[in-house]
């Protein structure tokens, strides 16, 4: 059962120097979510945004902040982002200990907070491991790039990772969202993940460099909509 698709702009692609503007550019072009790539230099090869900028964004945005944290130690951070707020909170699957229990611990972090809890995977993880965690979530993230930096283009056969979570989903009776991020825009990726069961759709420069936002968000949405209906 599809839902309609939604667009989550990563900020990553912004202008930095006018990002209250962009904020509003897009959330005025139909985005329904923001989503804010967290990177700490070291679970992935590359440093970008951290709290202040998660809290400054919560005090100017009208839609859902999709926070996607990409650090190697959640447990320790994840408080002070949950501080602000937050309307999801992402940790990667790769960066908890499960025998620990620190996925469970994660999650149940984030709802404790009052935020919605998702769950992401890299290219080269499993989604398997997902299925003792399925109930619990409100989103799935696929990423269709190895995470670290915008730009990159889609991996082939993400789509059947996101089928695959879909069909988890349903024999589990719940319902979460799946995201994809990485190389979507007007194109195919955009058609095989969203025919395949994603429901939202992470565009970093497909909307960002566009002339257009808005435009490029509604040529982005209608393309994913086309696709779930076959055509």
């Amino acid at each position: 059962m599809f839902t309609e698709p939604k667009i989550a702009p990563s900020i990553l692609s912004a202008d930095f120097m006018n990002m209250e503007k962009d904020i509003h550019e897009i959330e005025e072009g139909g985005a329904a979510f923001i989503h804010v790539d967290v990177m700490d230099g070291h679970f992935v090869p590359n440093l970008t945004l951290g709290v202040p900028f998660v809290a400054g964004l919560k005090r100017i945005a009208n839609i859902p902040l999709d926070v996607h944290l990409m650090i190697s130690n959640p447990l320790e951070q994840l408080p002070w982002y949950l501080e602000h707020q937050p309307d999801f909170v992402t940790v990667h699957f790769e960066s908890l200990d499960e025998a620990a229990g620190e996925v469970d611990k994660a999650v149940d972090m984030i709802h404790d907070a009052g935020c919605k809890a998702a769950i992401a995977l890299k290219p080269d993880c499993d989604v398997e491991v997902l299925r003792p965690y399925i109930s619990k979530l409100e989103m799935v993230l696929i990423m269709s790039v190895y995470p670290g930096f915008s730009g990159q283009s889609y991996i082939e056969g993400s789509d059947q990772r996101v089928a695959a979570v879909a069909a988890m989903a349903r024999e589990a009776g719940v319902d979460p969202l799946i995201e994809v991020d990485g190389g979507l825009s007007v194109n195919d990726p955009t058609r095989l993940v969203a025919a395949a069961g994603a429901d939202v759709l992470v565009a970093g420069s497909g909307c960002f460099k566009a002339a257009d936002r808005g435009a490029a968000i509604q040529a982005i949405k209608a393309t994913a909509a086309k696709a779930q209906q076959g055509a």
